[in-house]
């Protein structure tokens, strides 16, 4: 795996994994009874993005060396995707 390819696995793994943890206990407006007006009442009132962004750095280091792992140990290949035998076959010197 290049230093690439390496990040942007990393770049994924971070986004999809904030993606889901922004949302977990996220206090709205509406749920501490404190509606600003001209707001909506799901507008966010304390977010802790910053712990968020920690614990998101933290579980994505931890998936991305299970998957650098499993790629550079060839346990699951691109092989292993090709249903429809549309790869070359493997020659005798790889």
């Amino acid at each position: 795996m290049s230093i690439t390819s390496a990040l942007v696995l990393y770049a994924v793994l971070w986004f999809m994994t904030f993606l889901v943890v922004i949302p977990i206990r996220l206090e709205t407006q509406g749920d501490l009874g404190e509606v600003t007006p001209g707001t909506q009442a799901g507008a966010p009132e304390n977010h802790y993005l910053k712990t968020k962004a920690k614990i998101t750095t933290l579980a994505a280091a931890v998936m991305w060396v299970i998957l650098y792992w499993i790629i550079t140990a060839e346990i699951i290949t691109v092989r292993d995707f090709d249903w429809m035998n549309r790869l070359p076959p493997i020659s005798e010197s790889e």
